[in-house]
């Protein structure tokens, strides 16, 4: 069995993003778009065919003009004979197929790129929930167990003070009853952390037994900005906008070389032959086509044009349309990302809020707590007074933790919606 080992957050990003399958599948697709792109740049330049051939001819003698022997497939005289050819064109001229081709390659591998940005700015969100989920069901088992052994020590006194008929069993029961409360509430919490370590386990591909660091659920230290500055990193950062982007840059790439197709290619044909037949005589006579023994070379301009002027404006159309169509779903990223960050925006200051609030409820809450117990040691409280304020509290600070744990998602998710993950980093 593996030793466990300690993560920090940091740590554990680093892992999930090194090994989560999500994040490998997109690299994989990005890879594939790499070597797409080096295929668009090399095929043009790779117009070449090489056809080679061995078999058994007869053997033939003479000239076109008289031979001893007769016009057979099969005779008893049969000898080897190869031949090996090269041909293939350079391009000189595409007006504008090559380059507008790479373009659109290029700006979809950029897409790519995004969409690996894009998965791990989810994976990052993931990993943080999991782990402030795990620190928070941590420090709400330890508080548990603290007020828990605060409260068995009042139980006892206020048992003892019920038993000589001095005490108030209406009290008594009141605290016995938010003692179970918290027994539930331990229970709960443990719950909570099996299932975020879990979690974060399978996130971080950790084989073996995982443990965080044994620190406590704090706030992130970045503190909020006007809304605009969340609305132009979003512009900057983040991966959708991005990707839409790159996607316009592809159809107008494509745009540009449909039109380009209403133009010819014009290249340097090369070609060479070569054709050997021992068995048969060589005819060096200029006018006579020796198929079997010979050799050729050459080169020359050619042109090839597609004469399909009507047709190539049909698809000319498609492609200008296919350019608004992705014009229109940047414009849609564009606004639904805005609203994005601002909801996310809206989350973050009204948790920010809470989380004030509750601090300065649970400074109340300590406070009171401090005043009973200090008038129970000098005799001015009696024992049941400890009720209400600690179960104040306790339900205090576990309300402060809970909201610790909303601002930080908070600020994660809004570091997904604006994709500046620096938001979410403390």
């Amino acid at each position: 069995m593996l030793a466990s080992r300690t993560h920090s957050l940091e740590r554990c990003l680093d892992l999930a993003i090194q090994n989560y399958p999500k994040i490998r599948e997109a690299r994989a697709r990005h890879k594939k778009q790499k070597h797409r792109l080096w295929e668009v740049q090399t095929t043009p330049y790779s117009q070449f065919s090489l056809r080679a051939g061995l078999a058994v001819v007869p053997s033939v003698n003479g000239t076109s003009v008289y031979s001893p022997n007769s016009d057979v497939a099969l005779s008893s005289e049969m000898a080897l004979a190869w031949q090996v050819g090269l041909q293939g064109v350079v391009p000189l001229w595409t007006f504008g197929k090559i380059d507008s081709a790479i373009d659109a390659a290029r700006a979809h591998t950029a897409v790519g790129e995004h969409q690996v940005e894009k998965a791990k700015n989810e994976l990052r969100l993931s990993v943080r929930e999991a782990f402030y989920g795990a620190q928070l069901s941590r420090d709400a088992r330890l508080l548990i167990e603290q007020a828990t052994t605060r409260i068995d020590k009042y139980i006892v006194r206020m048992q003892i003070a019920v038993d000589d008929d001095d005490g108030d069993e209406i009290e008594l029961l009141k605290l016995k009853m938010h003692r179970a409360e918290l027994n539930a509430r331990h229970s709960e919490a443990t719950k909570n952390r099996r299932i975020a370590m879990s979690a974060l386990q399978f996130l971080i591909g950790s084989k073996g037994r995982l443990e965080i660091d044994d620190v406590p659920l704090e706030e992130l230290g970045h503190s909020l900005g006007p809304l605009s500055r969340y609305m132009t990193a979003a512009r900057f950062h983040r991966p959708e906008i991005n990707m839409a982007k790159a996607g316009v840059q592809v159809r107008r790439a494509l745009v540009q070389f449909e039109r380009s197709r209403y133009f010819p290619d014009v290249g340097v044909g090369l070609s060479f032959a070569y054709s050997r037949a021992p068995g048969r005589a060589d005819q060096v006579n200029p006018y006579v086509n020796d198929v079997a023994n010979f050799l050729s070379y050459g080169a020359g301009l050619v042109l090839n044009w597609k004469m399909d002027l009507l047709p190539q404006a049909a698809r000319v159309a498609q492609a200008r349309a296919q350019l608004e169509e992705v014009r229109a779903t940047e414009a849609y990223a564009l606004g639904g990302v805005a609203v994005e960050v601002e909801k996310a925006f809206a989350e973050a200051v009204d948790a920010e809020q809470r989380l004030s609030a509750y601090r300065e409820a649970t400074g109340y809450a300590k406070r009171w707590l401090i005043s009973v117990q200090q008038g129970i040691d000098i005799g001015t409280y009696d024992d049941e007074d400890v009720v209400d304020p600690a179960k104040e509290f306790a339900l205090k600070r576990f309300s402060l933790m809970q909201a610790t744990f909303d601002f930080n998602m908070a600020l994660a998710r809004l570091a997904l919606a604006t994709g500046w993950d620096d938001v979410a980093s403390g």
